[in-house]
C-alpha cells in the first residue's frame, strides 16, 4: 500500500534499533547511554536496598488493585526496604505512596513518554530516563526483591526480565513475588505448560511466589532477601572527594 506520508522516527531510541547509522550517531547514541548511566548511578548510589513494584500505570485510586499496591509499599517500607517502582502513575504511585506516608524511603525511574507516564508526587528521589532498556537495568540494579502487581505487557516484560537474569545467574536468586493469583491465573498456568513441556526447568517454578496476601509477601521477602543475604542496612557512605554531600539522605 503506498503512502504520500513519510514516517519520520525522533527518537534517539527508535532511530538506533532500525539498523545501522552513520559511526558518528552510533558514537553519539553510546554517549548518551553512557551519560545517562552515570547520571542514574549517581542519583540512586545511597537509597539502600531497594524491592521494586512492577504494575499498570493505569489503575486508578478506586481500584483495589492500587489499594493493595499501597499497602505493599507501606509494609516493604516498614521492614526497611526503600521501594522503588517505574515513577509514573497507577500501581507505581500507589506503592511509592504507601512507602512514603508510612515514613519509609520512596524512590521512582521515570521513562520519559509522551503519555501516561510523569513523576508522582510520593517520590523523595528520582531520576528521567529517555531509554527502556537503561531504565529496566536501573530497576534491577538496587533491588533485592521484585513484587509484580497487576499489570500489562510493560509488567510482564519486567517480569520476565527478573526472571532471565535470576535463571541465567546474571543477578542472585532474590525473591519474585506475583500479587494476585487471580489476576495471573492463566499466565501462571502457561508457565506451568512451559514446564510440563520442558522448555523451562521445573526447578525454574520456585522462582515464583504467587499469593493474595500481604503478610505473606512481606514474610516470603524477609526469609528469602533479608535473613537469606544478611541484609539489615547496606548503605554505601559517600566520598567528599566526589563531591558527594556528606550528611546524604535520601
Amino acid at each position: 500500500m503506498k503512502t504520500n506520508k513519510k514516517i519520520k522516527l525522533t527518537k534517539d531510541e527508535s532511530l538506533f534499533v532500525r539498523g545501522p547509522l552513520s559511526r558518528f550517531k552510533e558514537l553519539s547514541f553510546a554517549l548518551k547511554v553512557f551519560f545517562y548511566f552515570i547520571k542514574a548511578f549517581r542519583k540512586m548510589h545511597f537509597i539502600g536496598p531497594c524491592v521494586t513494584v512492577f504494575g499498570s500505570a493505569r489503575f486508578t485510586k478506586d481500584s483495589d488493585h492500587y489499594k493493595n499496591a499501597e499497602k505493599i509499599g507501606a509494609a516493604l517500607a516498614k521492614t526497611g526496604f526503600t521501594v522503588m517502582t517505574g515513577g509514573g502513575p497507577g500501581i507505581m504511585e500507589a506503592a511509592n505512596k504507601g512507602a512514603f506516608e508510612a515514613g519509609g524511603n520512596s524512590v521512582g525511574c521515570n521513562i520519559i513518554l509522551p503519555f501516561e507516564q510523569k513523576p508522582n508526587p510520593y517520590l523523595h528521589k528520582w531520576i528521567n530516563i529517555p531509554y527502556f532498556f537503561l531504565r529496566k537495568v536501573i530497576l534491577v540494579k538496587y533491588s533485592y526483591a521484585f513484587v509484580v502487581m497487576p499489570g500489562g505487557i510493560g509488567t510482564l516484560d519486567e517480569l520476565f526480565e527478573a526472571l532471565t537474569l535470576i535463571q541465567t545467574k546474571v543477578i542472585q536468586n532474590f525473591p519474585v513475588v506475583v500479587f494476585d493469583s487471580k489476576y495471573h491465573k492463566e499466565l501462571c498456568q502457561h508457565i506451568q505448560i512451559m514446564a510440563e513441556n520442558e522448555s523451562i526447568s521445573s526447578e525454574d517454578m520456585k522462582l515464583l511466589f504467587v499469593t493474595d496476601s500481604v503478610e505473606d509477601l512481606i514474610t516470603h521477602i524477609e526469609t528469602h532477601s533479608i535473613k537469606k543475604y544478611g541484609l539489615v542496612e547496606k548503605q554505601v557512605k559517600p566520598k567528599w572527594w566526589l563531591g558527594e554531600p556528606i550528611n546524604k539522605s535520601i
